[in-house]
């Protein structure tokens, strides 16, 4: 008794200052292949591993781990694929496409010892990823009768926290980006969510998603297509576990899209009502989106954002937007649709000068990248090791052992 006391002091104590645990990078890839000029419903489904769509290049974690010492990445993957249209979203999975993303998360986690976010990338829709982020339909809309519902919803998360159940580095994300509904609506989907990842013992970190983006500049505000804000009732949601944290993106650009190569928008000043948010409802946030391009105009930015992040308690980790073994000279964001490269180790840009992984993540990121990042434990509001109250979990641990989205091509 007494060693479990000194533990919850120690993370007690460990939370009372501002701190960021887990830093890294999204990895996209694992939701490629869909995209359908003409809106074909089904077009580049199921797809083909190493072809059509790949989670991450184990050699690029090899970079950011030993090298970089990130300690955290954000693996896309794409519900259609994982529960095929043909059988619904819900428990009944193709275990082909599990399998490989298994190994993805088992690279990352057992054989890097770094933290890994699943990342179902369908902003909060189901059935047709043909032109995502607007085709689909809304996870739980009861207008739609081809619309999955929040009990499908919760039917999946629980078949795949089952899965991954033993596995404390894995932390779950909800959902990627919902936008354009009723910020109801994602609410009653993330608490059926974290209710049927609690039911089966798990006791990782979740990360929960708001409406508009989840953006974190538009927390607070209310406008067409997603209302009320989500600062007025994402404060409802509760986890047995006390192990919550929302799931936030925020860019630079004048419209907080990433689409545009121009910083604009400092993050310190953006994410200000949505920092007073989170401090009032004792809550904490990851920003899992974020990213800038290689022009020195935008380093400020770039500071200013991590900066923020490790001056404020309420922020516990980060990844960048993105890296992914199939960009190529392409870039995920922020560069005027300009095939500058991404931030994948080795990436360079279409004229062959270096991409953004050389002149953004290596020049900008990798000096404010935390050198205390946590390394061991379960996935937790409070790092490795405790849950969000501050209590140990070794003795449980085992139970069933904005307003436009971010472009993308």
């Amino acid at each position: 008794m007494l060693g479990k006391t000194l533990t919850a002091v120690a993370l007690l104590a460990g939370n009372a200052a501002a701190k960021i645990f887990y830093a890294g990078v999204a990895e996209s890839g694992g939701e490629f292949g869909v995209y359908s000029p003409t809106a074909e419903v089904g077009f580049g489904l199921p797809g083909t591993f190493g072809v059509d769509y790949k989670f991450i290049d184990e050699a690029g974690v090899d970079v950011y781990v030993d090298q970089n010492k990130v300690n955290l990445f954000r693996v896309a993957f794409l519900l259609e694929r994982l529960c095929p249209v043909e059988t619904g979203l819900g428990a009944t999975f193709s275990e082909t496409y599990y399998s490989e993303i298994e190994e993805a998360v088992n690279y990352i986690t057992l054989t890097k010892g770094a933290y890994c976010i699943l990342d179902p990338h369908n902003y909060m829709r189901y059935n047709d990823p043909s032109q995502q982020p607007m085709t689909g339909s809304i996870i739980g809309d009861t207008s739609d009768a081809t619309a999955a519902t929040t009990e499908q919803f919760a039917e999946f998360w629980g078949e795949l926290a089952s899965r991954f159940v033993s596995n404390e580095k894995v932390i779950f994300g909800l959902m990627n980006e919902p936008h354009d509904m009723d910020t109801n609506l994602v609410l009653a989907n993330d608490q059926a969510a974290v209710d049927a990842i609690r039911a089966t013992g798990a006791l990782q970190l979740i990360i929960a998603p708001g409406n508009g983006w989840t953006g974190g500049h538009s927390w607070t505000e209310d406008y067409e297509g997603n209302s009320p804000a989500s600062s007025a009732v994402m404060h409802q949601l509760s986890d047995p576990a006390s192990n919550l944290a929302f799931d936030i993106h925020e860019y630079l650009d004048s419209d907080f899209s990433g689409g545009h190569a121009a910083c604009e928008n400092l993050a310190s000043d953006a994410l200000a009502p949505l920092t007073a948010w989170l401090k009032e409802h004792s809550f904490k946030a990851m920003i899992t989106e974020f990213g800038a391009s290689n022009g020195t105009q935008c380093a400020s930015y770039v500071a200013d954002i991590l900066n923020y992040m490790a001056d404020n308690e309420e922020y516990i980790g980060w990844t960048a937007w993105a890296a992914g073994p199939f960009w190529g000279p392409n870039s995920p964001c922020c560069t005027d649709q300009k095939q500058w490269g991404s931030l994948e180790p080795g990436s360079v840009a279409a004229d062959g000068s270096p991409g953004l992984y050389e002149t953004v993540w290596l020049e900008e990121m990798q000096p404010l990248v935390p050198t205390d990042l946590v390394w061991s434990g379960i996935s937790s509001v409070n790092g490795g090791g405790g849950n969000g109250t501050g209590n140990g979990t070794s003795a449980n641990w085992g139970r069933r052992s904005m307003r436009r989205g971010p472009v993308r091509l």
